[in-house]
């Protein structure tokens, strides 16, 4: 795989777990990395982070459903180091008023919370999308990644915003490759990665209990249908990043690619 020396890549969410091990990756990898996450110190821990290491990183505040806040941002990256080389669309998350349980029936779950989580999620890439592809269509290279989930392969039992929003990045992942590459240049690479569960803030009340810090009956049900037996660690998810940006993948665009542990590939039986 090629390094990414002189790349400028942006990660949206970056001050997350997920997406912040995916800044550093990018980072070790040779990458002037731009951490975008809408809460700044989030956002700058992970930079730093990064810095303390040799390598070069700023974090930067921005909303992804804010068009305005995203072109501050990229008018900064551009001021710092130029024109980006590559997106990682990694701004997303649930929320639990947005999801179906015994104590909250599907029938009541309000409007506004199915809004916020399909807004983040979807919108939130597409306007991103929107923001920072414009300097890959200028040169007419460039590689988009999207974090997708197996949540949108497989509709999951109780996250009904959550699932439909994610299957609406694995739709626009694979429209936006082919219109880049029919419209712009086929030198503009978009993919995904669908994670398949990971720990994090948004999903450890639906998968531990808090009282104990055992699985919850949701958690031993999708631990005992992966066949790795285990949940994914940030680590997990990096070779197939760094894969899907390297000149290894340039024959790879319009793909979602399962980082599950075998979840999809498991029946039950």
């Amino acid at each position: 795989m090629t390094r990414l020396d002189q790349k400028v890549a942006v990660v949206t969410g970056g001050g997350g777990i997920l997406c912040g091990a995916m800044s550093k990756a990018l980072a070790d990898a040779g990458a002037r990395v731009a951490v975008l996450d809408v809460n700044l110190a989030a956002a700058q821990k992970v930079a730093e982070q990064i810095i303390a290491t040799g390598q070069e990183a700023r974090g930067f505040q921005a909303d992804v459903l804010s068009q305005d806040s995203l072109q501050q941002a990229a008018a900064a990256i551009h001021q710092k180091w130029g024109p980006v080389d590559i997106l990682v669309n990694g701004a997303g998350g649930n929320r639990a008023q947005a999801t179906a349980s015994p104590d909250a029936s599907f029938f009541d779950i309000p409007a506004d919370a199915i809004q916020w989580v399909f807004n983040l999620n979807c919108l939130g890439t597409i306007m991103a999308s929107q923001t920072f592809v414009r300097d890959m269509v200028e040169r007419e290279t460039g590689i988009v990644i999207n974090i997708a989930s197996m949540a949108g392969i497989r509709p999951l039992t109780r996250v009904v915003a959550y699932s439909a929003a994610k299957a609406a990045v694995a739709n626009f992942t694979q429209w936006l490759a082919v219109h880049l590459a029919q419209q712009y240049s086929p030198n503009i690479r978009v993919n995904a990665i669908a994670p398949g569960f990971f720990l994090t803030a948004q999903n450890q009340y639906l998968l531990v209990d808090d009282a104990t810090g055992q699985p919850t009956p949701r958690g031993r049900t999708i631990l005992d249908h992966t066949p790795a037996g285990r949940y994914g660690v940030p680590e997990d998810l990096l070779g197939t990043l760094l894969w899907l940006v390297s000149d290894a993948a340039t024959f790879v665009t319009g793909t979602i690619v399962p980082v599950d542990g075998g979840f999809s590939s498991f029946s039950g039986v």
